[in-house]
């Protein structure tokens, strides 16, 4: 969604999350104090939008109850719309978008700012430092309405299918790994980098250019597709640019594996490529 289609939408019918946050730190919520979106509410990725780290990965999917109370407290309601986004290249604000769809939230009441803060700032749109006070929502958290995959689900369909693998290429060709146990990727994983998903601009590509991205790593037709990532994250974003690009339907997404690298590399069971080549 455009910032200039945001800025017209009723804020009668729509919640906004404020899902900034960065590998590392400090936390998003001082960004947030500083200047938001009017209306917007912070929700924190790694204490609101993830169970704690554990043996699921560095951010599991969060417990449906947890889910629930923290939707609520944003104010979401059965008949809203919410818009979520971040400040990088909007991975965040998918992971957001995905739990919404995981969630049962029907798609067509889910989007990402296209661009971000960023892009809602250089549109010269209105920001505030007053924090939202939304009424209390009564949202019912569905969960299970996006396919997610194990690790032996991934392993399976990297050999039947494709599997992405949404991290930076260094990572991928395990030549660093600033933050999991082993450096590498999964065997038969292709890599298709977040960061592709978006031009210089910090928008989404086109259609046809996401398309042409997927397709070059041999994911297009009825090829069942998964992707992973760190923890999760980035790895939502190839989902989002599957349907946008025409790709996959809301019916039928690009599967995901949340516990992704983080939970993969984590089993000294489990084998690890290296190189260019999946």
């Amino acid at each position: 969604m455009s910032a200039e289609r945001l800025a017209e939408l009723p804020e009668a019918e729509l919640v906004i999350l404020d899902v900034r946050w960065r590998l590392g730190g400090p936390p998003g919520r001082a960004d947030y104090d500083a200047a938001h979106v009017p209306g917007a509410v912070f929700v924190d990725l790694d204490t609101e939008l993830a169970d704690p780290p554990g043996p699921g990965g560095r951010h599991p999917l969060p417990d449906p109850a947890r889910l629930q109370a923290v939707l609520r407290r944003a104010g979401v309601r059965a008949d809203t719309s919410v818009v979520a986004y971040d400040d990088g290249n909007g991975a965040v604000a998918a992971r957001a978008w995905w739990l919404l769809r995981w969630a049962g939230m029907p798609a067509s009441r889910v989007a990402v700012l296209d661009g971000g803060w960023a892009a809602w700032v250089a549109d010269g749109r209105p920001t505030t430092a007053e924090p939202a006070q939304p009424a209390a929502g009564d949202v019912v958290v569905r969960p299970g309405a996006m396919p997610v995959l194990d690790a032996d689900d991934v392993a399976a369909l990297a050999r039947s299918g494709v599997l992405l693998d949404a991290r930076a290429a260094p990572r991928y060709r395990g030549e660093t790994e600033p933050v999991d146990p082993k450096a590498g990727h999964i065997p038969g994983a292709r890599n298709l980098p977040a960061t592709e998903i978006t031009g210089p601009d910090g928008r989404v590509r086109a259609p046809a250019e996401l398309a042409e991205r997927f397709a070059a790593r041999g994911a297009a037709g009825a090829t069942p597709v998964a992707a992973y990532c760190g923890s999760g994250v980035n790895a939502a974003a190839l989902v989002l640019a599957a349907e946008h690009a025409g790709l996959r339907s809301p019916d039928h997404p690009v599967a995901l594996f949340p516990g992704s690298w983080s939970q993969w590399s984590s089993d000294p069971s489990r084998p690890v490529a290296t190189g260019v080549d999946p």
